[in-house]
């Protein structure tokens, strides 16, 4: 006989049943929960006295019969957090700050699990929520350093940095490290290392900070300072499997391979359940490929793909991709953006540049060699475009979605509504520290920026789009082959790289049927076969004279943040041009996918 509905328990593991947890309907949660408060102590002694069978018990019995009543709510996330059981908790700590919007402790712990999870964009949500909260709390300040920071918008992080400091009543080592790392990431590798001389001076048993150390060194080509700062970490943790990572990759940029996958052994031989995680399958995975074991690194890519998905439960969001690009082809269209006002160029400021195109296309190495020039600041990879998706039907005071409300450009009150958009994004590159006085250009690559051509040639109608092309089939092995959360979560599987590839393709052509484009297509192979030429075409393109340094980008000491960082150090390569071939027989599955865009892209597939 089949359970009533009532009776089934939630699956994110609370223990409550399904309509007392995370399908509790509005008119319950709008209730006041009861007090209880023999209960309540009840439990409390239950948990003091470490019976948290019986703890459990009595919070379980309290939320089944109030499922809003705070007090059990917060312990029995204590719980379950403590047991490791991280999906309940965070469906506890969200029904928790639901019930409470204006508790700061509840709303810390929930952005806190966000972040651990990777969930940046709604874990940023409730850290903004903690600092209005309260705004002279360090920890508040601190969550939005350690969320900016991982978000790639490192200058903005500092400033919470800064306030912690500020706020603290003595030196924490800690935030220090966190402002190390912070300066890390935004190529300051001289202040980092600063601050992590500070840390480990006031403590120097704190092993995330001498990871995290060692970690700056290996970024800034300091191989053997790396390695004497990751012998300290593993005096203190031997085995330790995040220290043995970072010792892989090391040993990986040392070229010492072997080394580097005995040491992926070493932590697969000490893992509790004898597996590795998504982040070290990769890195087998690419160490694999460099050893020319094509076979085995594809499975290793594959199995790491397999368990990111499982400690995630994210998979790619393909009916909102595709809904967004039928509504972008459906209302940019050559008619409706002739009639549209454009954005006029401000003479008073560096104009962006954009270098578009699907992660792993050789975007990172394009803007290092511009980057390069004496008129050109690398902006990297920038929200703005995306944040400004978000922003507009709200600056347009438009009851429309994006790009719907670019209609309301055609009412009175909004026809200089683009140079508002263009003054916003202006005002954020400054605040994050990409313009230069003294250059004319700063260059903004975020990944499948391509998406929102349209708003881009309306807001900056003369700034150069260099659009990079690589193979599609390279794009997609090196795309599976990195952990990226790029265009809807569409890296977690081949299939849906693949989709997501011809899914943008073609919203491409698109644009460029219907648009008069400032844009320039450059091919990933063509600046491998003539690196000079290449060079030369883009900057004739830009309205710059050439300039040797360009052919030298990997002697720029800007630490790129991506996963390039490491590739860009180099001299230009041709081993990463053509690398599908290696995989012919494991594409096999997205090959029909892919192939009328690889035709269409003017390349072939060949053995």
């Amino acid at each position: 006989m089949q359970a009533r509905e009532s009776t089934v328990l939630c699956p994110c593991g609370s223990g409550l049943q399904l309509t007392s947890c995370c399908e509790l309907d509005a008119e319950r949660l709008r209730q006041t929960a009861p007090e209880m408060p023999k209960l309540i102590a009840q439990a409390q002694e239950a948990l003091q006295s470490e019976n948290t069978a019986e703890a459990e018990r009595q919070l379980l019995a309290i939320l089944e019969q109030a499922p809003t009543q705070p007090q059990a709510l917060a312990m029995l996330f204590q719980l379950r957090k403590r047991s490791g059981q991280l999906r309940a908790a965070e469906a506890l700590i969200r029904h928790l700050v639901k019930i409470k919007p204006n508790m700061l402790w509840a709303a810390q712990e929930l952005a806190l699990l966000l972040f651990d999870k990777r969930d940046l964009k709604e874990a940023e949500l409730h850290a903004r929520n903690c600092v209005r909260l309260g705004p002279k709390d360090a920890q508040s300040h601190n969550l939005m350093g350690l969320i900016l920071t991982e978000a790639n918008r490192p200058q903005l992080a500092e400033y919470h940095y800064r306030q912690v400091l500020e706020l603290l009543q003595k030196p924490s080592p800690i935030v220090f490290a966190n402002l190390a790392w912070n300066l890390k990431n935004q190529g300051r590798m001289e202040e980092s290392r600063q601050f992590y001389e500070k840390s480990v001076q006031l403590d120097d048993s704190i092993l995330p900070t001498l990871l995290g150390w060692a970690q700056m060194e290996e970024t800034d080509r300091q191989f053997e300072r790396a390695g004497e700062l990751l012998d300290k970490a593993e005096a203190l943790a031997p085995n330790n499997r995040t220290i043995l990572l970072a010792r892989a990759v090391l040993q990986g940029r040392q070229k010492d391979y072997p080394a580097a996958l005995a040491t992926l052994q070493t932590i697969e031989r000490h893992s509790a359940d004898g597996e590795l995680s998504p982040s070290e399958w990769a890195e087998r995975g690419r160490l694999l490929d460099k050893m020319e074991h094509y076979e085995e690194a594809f499975a290793a890519f594959s199995a790491g793909k397999k368990r990111l998905r499982e400690l995630s439960g994210q998979a790619y969001r393909a009916q909102f991709a595709e809904r967004l690009v039928r509504r972008l082809k459906g209302f940019i269209t050559k008619a409706r953006y002739e009639s549209l006002p454009r954005a006029g160029v401000r003479s008073d400021t560096p104009q962006p540049l954009f270098i578009v195109g699907f992660p792993r296309s050789g975007t990172t190495m394009v803007e290092q060699t511009l980057a390069s020039h004496s008129q050109i600041s690398a902006g990297d990879e920038l929200p703005l475009i995306n944040d400004l998706t978000a922003l507009l039907p709200r600056m347009f005071s438009s009851p429309l979605h994006y790009p719907e409300a670019l209609a309301d450009l055609w009412l009175a009150d909004q026809r200089e509504g683009l140079d508002n958009l263009r003054d916003y994004y202006l005002q954020r590159a400054r605040q994050l520290g990409v313009t230069q006085a003294d250059k004319r250009w700063f260059t903004d690559k975020m990944p499948l920026n391509e998406t929102h051509l349209g708003l881009i040639s309306l807001i900056f109608p003369r700034s150069p789009i260099v659009h990079v092309l690589r193979h599609p089939l390279d794009v997609v092995v090196s795309v599976y082959s990195n952990l990226l959360t790029h265009g809807f979560y569409c890296a977690y599987s081949l299939e849906s790289a693949a989709r997501h590839y011809v899914l943008i393709a073609d919203l491409v052509e698109h644009y460029k049927q219907q648009l008069p484009l400032n844009y320039l297509v450059i091919r990933y192979e063509d600046i491998v076969e003539d690196q000079e030429a290449g060079v030369r075409k883009m900057l004739d393109f830009i309205g710059e004279p050439f300039e040797a340094d360009c052919l030298s980008f990997h002697e720029n000491r800007r630490y790129a943040r991506t996963a390039s960082y490491a590739q860009v150090t180099e001299k230009l390569y041709d081993r990463s041009r053509y690398r599908y071939r290696n995989y012919l027989k494991q594409l096999e599955p997205v090959l029909p996918i892919l192939e009328p865009t690889i035709t269409r892209l003017g390349y072939r597939i060949e053995e």
